[in-house]
């Protein structure tokens, strides 16, 4: 990868990474689109990180489609995909993690212990792999890309890190690989947590600017639906996740099927 990452380079091209675990959905397309459009050459890399799974999460049954996924990328004329197998970026004596600081320390660090170090260790290693000048993540995952930030300019990486926006369903669904793990019923009932969003950010709108009352907003639309256990719903500031802020953030399980989402409440809601 590297070496051709080099020709590209010597031949004067701009290189744009996308960073996935594979189930490409419209969102991770939109992410390929905003690559192409601002670079000669676009990689998308495809490897299921097992080191940012917990010991009881779904790395075994994370949704995969190999065939189906080359044939979305080929259809979006990608110029090369890489697909490292899991003994290729940690032998059995890697040692050596990347943990950033500050940013990781709740929501998503507290819910999911070393998630964030899985997540700066591949980041760092697919960004040393592929050199990008530019490398494109969705604004659904908002504490990773406030981690992902944090780690280009504290490692001095070099990559531009740019936020796509998230694509949403119809109701206003965040897309999301694990969707598919959602029952009929479930999905119906999944939409209270875009619809909490779209509320908080009208209140937000016509004036109210006090944190406890827009996160019990959140709290109460939630609870609406029994089919939603909300884990966390909070308001923070999207560079560093301490509250306050105008972020935000939730994230619930539907059945056994955790989903998270987000809005910036200064933003109207898409939609």
């Amino acid at each position: 990868m590297l070496d051709a990452s080099r020709r590209w380079r010597r031949d004067g091209k701009s290189i744009g990474l996308v960073p996935t675990m594979g189930a490409l959905h419209e969102g991770h397309m939109s992410l390929v689109h905003a690559a192409r459009a601002e670079n000669d050459v676009v990689v998308v890399s495809v490897f299921v990180n097992p080191i940012q799974f917990g010991p009881n999460e779904d790395l075994d049954r994370y949704p995969r489609d190999w065939a189906r996924d080359l044939k979305m990328l080929e259809g979006a004329q990608v110029d090369a995909v890489y697909r490292p197998a899991a003994d290729e970026m940690y032998p059995t004596d890697a040692s050596t993690r990347v943990h950033v600081g500050g940013v990781t320390d709740g929501l998503e660090g507290a819910a999911r212990p070393g998630h964030f170090e899985g997540v700066a260790t591949v980041v760092t290693k697919l960004l040393a792999a592929v050199d990008p000048d530019r490398a494109y993540f969705g604004q659904k995952d908002a504490q990773q890309v406030a981690v992902v930030k944090r780690l280009v300019r504290d490692l001095d990486l070099g990559a531009e890190v740019r936020v796509v926006p998230t694509v949403r369903e119809a109701d206003g669904l965040a897309l999301s690989s694990r969707n598919v793990y959602l029952s009929p019923e479930e999905r119906k009932a999944a939409a209270v947590i875009s619809a909490a969003l779209r509320e908080a950010a009208d209140i937000y709108a016509s004036g109210e600017r006090d944190p406890v009352r827009l996160r019990a907003h959140l709290a109460a639309r939630l609870a609406l639906e029994p089919l939603v256990q909300p884990e966390y719903a909070e308001l923070v500031d999207a560079a560093t996740f301490q509250k306050p802020g105008t972020l935000a953030v939730i994230a619930a399980r539907v059945g056994k099927t955790r989903l998270i989402d987000n809005h910036d409440l200064e933003k109207p809601f898409p939609g």
